[in-house]
């Protein structure tokens, strides 16, 4: 019964989260990728190549690993050249958020996401 509980909360949370989508739907004439599919490929496109970036900066990583954001924060001020390379890696979400008169929130995919993995 409990995982029924947790299929039927899930689902609860997939409905919200598809809502959400419908309702904030960008108007016919928004720029192409200002949607919650856009951004989707977007962070797939930067999580990757940031995964792959950590992995080839053994040092970073171990501070994003186990750090707080204030280290990790004073880790890039130290490390300006490696944040320089994490800056250019994050353009395609960058580019996005410039570009799109509406904004769909990483925090809606997040919560797609989640209620995936439910």
């Amino acid at each position: 019964m409990r995982v029924g509980r947790m299929r039927a909360g899930a689902l609860s949370t997939a409905a919200t989260v598809v809502t959400m989508a419908l309702l904030s739907a960008p108007a016919a004439g928004a720029q192409p990728g200002c949607t919650a599919s856009g951004l989707s490929s977007a962070l797939g496109q930067v999580a990757t190549a940031t995964g792959g970036w950590l992995a080839a900066h053994p040092e970073a990583e171990a501070v994003v690993n186990t750090a707080n954001e204030t280290d990790i924060r004073n880790y890039f001020v130290a490390h300006t050249g490696e944040w320089s390379e994490l800056q250019g890696i994050a353009a395609p979400l960058r580019n996005l958020r410039n570009s799109c008169p509406q904004q769909v929130a990483p925090g809606q995919i997040a919560q797609l996401f989640n209620a995936m993995a439910s």
